[in-house]
């Protein structure tokens, strides 16, 4: 009988995903390129806009941690939108159940990501701040996991995990002819003195939207 595991219980460090999906972490640093080369321009318009988001989400953030509902309508569903990821040529899915079979382990692991915009090119997962903010290595192993459900090969996968505070970018390539590998961006910040790297955080969506639309139309 297959056993049944729950992402959020089961692949919840490095280690962990590494080993059952035999992931390895490139150290190439001309793998993952896209987070920090040409990216695109802000026009002054997107500019002031995310200059009025930051105060906004920092005058919030100063009072209290945000639970995962706030920190989507301060901040980030704003970020999505601007990059132009709720567009109508985008198929966007909340919530959605993701599934993948080890049928050499007999195992079904299964969970759900926040969002997945675009036939599963791009994923995003979102912490809960509860009592504190969490960190975003609590994040990585399950956004992974998801992302490894992309049943394309040869063809790079993007996520990205953010608690509010912090965003980090994640790359995944599946190969038919090696195992998975994988990078992952800087940490951008959002709260003094990192109050730049809001424009660094669009122009990352913007370019992995541009990238995303041309694999689609291939």
């Amino acid at each position: 009988m297959t056993q049944k595991l729950a992402v959020s219980k089961e692949l919840i460090s490095m280690a962990a995903v590494q080993e059952r999906f035999s992931l390895d972490y490139t150290t190439s640093d001309r793998f993952f390129t896209e987070w920090f080369e040409n990216l695109p321009a802000l026009d002054d318009g997107e500019q002031k806009k995310l200059a009025d988001l930051q105060n906004r989400f920092y005058e919030h953030r100063n009072r209290r941690a945000l639970p995962e509902g706030t920190v989507d309508r301060l901040i980030l569903s704003p970020l999505l939108d601007l990059a132009g990821l709720y567009d109508a040529k985008f198929t966007i899915r909340t919530e959605a159940l993701v599934e993948i079979l080890l049928g050499e382990r007999d195992e079904l692991i299964q969970g759900r990501i926040d969002t997945l915009i675009l036939q599963e090119q791009f994923w995003l997962l979102v912490l809960e701040a509860k009592n504190t903010t969490l960190a975003l290595s609590v994040a990585i192993p399950q956004a992974l996991t998801y992302m490894l459900a992309n049943p394309d090969i040869d063809r790079p996968v993007f996520g990205l995990v953010t608690n509010g505070d912090d965003f980090r970018y994640i790359k995944l390539l599946k190969s038919s002819l090696a195992n998975p590998i994988f990078d992952l961006s800087d940490i951008f910040c959002l709260l003094p003195p990192q109050r730049s790297k809001i424009h660094q955080i669009l122009q990352i969506l913007k370019q992995i939207s541009i990238l995303i639309q041309s694999d689609y139309h291939e």
